[in-house]
């Protein structure tokens, strides 16, 4: 008997929902949970530590683009997460990679097409859509605020999108049952990564990659 495997799927589409469910239940064995809503899906990681994989819509409700990922892989960075949005061009697919994305599926890709992402990436592979050259960035704020996220640590990108929330460092340190002390050192900490002075500075920093990427003139 093959592997069994955990899949969540992550989208406010119940067609879509029900697309991707079509697709993965070809793995034999597949758990299948869904949910409709950011929360949800936030939710679902925190409960469940056998996931095997986390498909992620970057428009549904709760979720503000890329930085949706970031918050999914600050709660777990044992979690693959593969991104699924009908915007594929190069530089949102290329942007979510580098934010730890482990492939990103189109939402005009096929069954069979979804079916071997999810293989590529279950074998430690990365799922890429079909003739895309990802190229390099062109705009420079957000290379640099790519690098500087890049640098956080899970817990640290956790912290950063609290903050993000509007929680105040005791309601994070009680989310994350540690001292408030330790949140102040991991706020710090993130200020001094991201190169700017104060906690609503580190938050625009972070919506201006959370935000749909421009398209090129």
């Amino acid at each position: 008997m093959g592997q069994r495997h955990r899949f969540v799927i992550a989208d406010d589409h119940p067609l879509f929902r029900g697309a991707l469910r079509q697709a993965l239940s070809s793995f034999e064995g597949a758990t299948i949970d869904e949910v409709g809503d950011f929360e949800a899906a936030k939710a679902c990681v925190v409960a469940n530590d056998d996931i095997d994989l986390l498909l992620l819509d970057l428009t549904m409700p709760g979720s503000s683009g890329l930085s949706g990922l970031i918050v999914l892989r600050g709660i777990s960075a044992n979690v693959p997460v593969v991104v699924v949005s009908a915007r594929d061009d190069a530089e949102t697919v290329r942007r979510a990679l580098e934010l730890g994305a482990a492939g990103f599926i189109s939402k005009s890709a096929g069954m069979d097409q979804i079916r071997h992402a999810v293989t590529t990436v279950l074998e430690g592979g990365v799922a890429l859509p079909d003739d895309i050259e990802l190229g390099e960035e062109r705009d420079p704020e957000v290379s640099d605020l790519i690098h500087r996220l890049q640098s956080l640590t899970p817990q640290q990108s956790r912290v950063l999108t609290m903050l993000a929330e509007g929680l105040l460092n005791k309601q994070i340190a009680y989310e994350l049952s540690v001292s408030e002390a330790t949140i102040k050192a991991h706020v710090s900490a993130i200020l001094q990564k991201l190169g700017v002075d104060s906690r609503t500075q580190a938050v625009i920093r972070l919506s201006r990659i959370g935000s749909e990427p421009q398209p090129s003139a």
